[in-house]
């Protein structure tokens, strides 16, 4: 892949990334209140992108993700979601560094 390609790629996802934001924000702003289960629906997209984005490598990766998997999962049952990310991420950046 060119530079330039890689460049309008960028570009284009973080062009559609600011076009959802704004939109969801534009259309929910014309509500005076949120349904409880739109709100909830809501609520639930974070942890639904970060399954997407564990999932495959849970069920893919080798020892040094399932050990990340394992310290995130850890992390999890006492803290809340900033310290369980920083503390898989650096179990993997660690673990990758480490062993390669």
């Amino acid at each position: 892949m060119s530079d330039t390609t890689m460049v309008l790629v960028i570009l284009g996802a973080a062009l559609a990334t600011y076009a959802t934001r704004i939109g969801g924000h534009v259309v929910l702003s014309r509500f005076r209140t949120i349904h409880p289960r739109v709100e909830a629906g809501l609520n639930a997209v974070p942890a639904a992108v970060l399954t997407t984005l564990v999932a495959p490598e849970a069920f893919n990766g080798g020892p040094v993700e399932l050990a990340a998997l394992v310290v995130t999962a850890l992390v999890a049952t006492r803290y809340g979601m900033l310290p369980l990310f920083l503390a898989g991420a650096a179990t993997l950046i660690s673990l990758r560094f480490l062993i390669g």
